[in-house]
């Protein structure tokens, strides 16, 4: 019966990802054409798909890599747009506390933007998250996601300009869209608010990426300091 359970929540999980995992098609093909525009093979980019499974860092990453920069700020870059990853695993963390550390490990290495929405939005639900029905729609999505890259790599190299296709557009509005699935939350508005006002100064003066790690820090920084009555407050009024 465990055993049957466990595979349950597997195929739930994967299913659960369907919807998510056709969305994110475009961005797994548009980044196998962007990567042979910049000089990677298709191993190559199915390799930088399957170990660092983050499309916006990869994005940069491929920019970078076909320009004189030196090594170290590449990684620097990288950090910088996937800090938001490290404020992810800080709310998740105490969700999985009570899982083994091989399990943890694992968990937070698929941690991506959808992943952390679609286990928030099952918590909101009521629904409970166990490592088979996580770890069924991570892997569901990551093979697509390696998969695409491959697609798009093979047919990107009969492109002559990826960039001329103008799809580039589809990562600010599948951002926008995930954050837009929150706004019922308490807060939601004015932390919103401030974290783009924040991400605009900082990108005016500071530059890219930097200003997507200050935006989500001036977002964390309101949410944290706004007193426990108010926030009890807006959820009873939510």
């Amino acid at each position: 019966m465990a055993a049957q359970s466990t595979l349950s929540e597997f195929l739930s999980g994967a299913r659960s990802g369907v919807p998510v995992m056709l969305a994110i098609v475009p961005f797994g093909l548009l980044f196998g054409a962007l990567a042979v525009d910049n000089g990677f093979t298709i191993a190559e980019a199915m390799l930088m798909s399957a170990a660092v499974y983050g499309g916006a860092s990869q994005m940069v990453g491929i920019e970078l890599f076909g320009q004189e920069v030196a090594p170290w700020l590449i990684v620097l870059s990288i950090f910088a747009v996937n800090f938001r990853h490290v404020l992810y695993s800080a709310a998740f963390g105490p969700v999985i506390r009570n899982w083994p550390t091989l399990q943890k490990a694992i968990a937070f290495f698929f941690l991506s933007d959808p992943q952390f929405a679609e286990a928030e939005r099952r918590r909101d639900g009521g629904g409970r998250i166990s490592f088979a029905w996580y770890l069924g729609m991570a892997a569901f999505w990551w093979v697509a996601w390696v998969a695409e890259t491959g697609i798009g790599a093979y047919f990107g190299g009969l492109i002559a300009d990826s960039h001329a296709l103008g799809i580039d557009f589809l990562l600010p509005i599948y951002f926008l869209g995930l954050v837009m699935s929150f706004r019922k939350r308490p807060l939601w508005l004015p932390v919103i608010l401030v974290s783009a006002v924040a991400s605009i100064i900082a990108y005016k003066i500071v530059g890219s990426p930097w200003h997507v790690s200050i935006g989500a820090v001036a977002g964390v920084l309101l949410a944290a300091a706004m007193p426990p009555r108010i926030q009890q407050s807006v959820e009873r009024n939510a």
